[in-house]
């Protein structure tokens, strides 16, 4: 069965986009060649690129003009499998995306995807239907040294959500002062 793995970038005080909708400002903090070889490995490593409506519709409108772009990151991007759960697209267009409707669907797609990793990218509202439900098994949260403070931004994870109990399994600092956490849920 294929692990769900949910990965994001965040500031310090736990916020993953600024306050405008797609300010990804603060990834410019930590992006270098160790996150764009993890983000290789990641793609790689995936069987399924899973995303909430949002995330999805941004993604794809990037993701889709990048394509002529040279490298792993485009190609991988634009030809992995995707999955996009919504309750009010009517379609998914990008190159090998589907659609669910429930995140109830989501527990078939972990058993069928086979041995290799699901990954959640952005998409704080699936990640909260996900926890409420305990279909994710790891957390990749690179932790970008940067308070947005006054500011503002969107956080990753719900106030409303449950308690839940993380074990460390790796921390690896970053060149830019950042740092990639690794947990899976007690």
């Amino acid at each position: 069965m294929a692990k769900l793995i949910v990965w994001n970038i965040m500031s310090l005080d736990g916020a993953f986009e600024g306050a405008a909708p797609w300010d990804l400002s603060m990834h410019e903090t930590v992006w270098g060649p160790e996150l764009e070889q993890l983000s290789k490995e990641q793609l790689a490593d995936s069987t399924i690129l899973l995303f909430g409506r949002k995330t999805y519709e941004g993604m794809a409108e990037y993701w889709q003009k990048a394509a002529d772009e040279p490298g792993e990151i485009s190609g991988g991007m634009n030809n992995a499998p995707k999955v996009v759960v919504s309750t009010t697209l009517n379609s998914a267009d990008w190159k090998n995306t589907r659609l669910l409707r429930s995140v109830d669907d989501v527990a078939a797609l972990k058993h069928d995807a086979g041995d290799k990793n699901i990954f959640v990218f952005g998409s704080a509202q699936l990640t909260s239907s996900l926890r409420r439900v305990n279909l994710i098994d790891e957390y990749r949260i690179c932790i970008a040294p940067l308070l947005l403070g006054v500011t503002g931004g969107a956080p990753m994870f719900k106030a409303e959500d449950p308690r839940q109990r993380l074990d460390l399994i790796e921390a690896r600092p970053i060149e830019g002062g950042g740092i990639i956490l690794f947990y899976r849920p007690s």
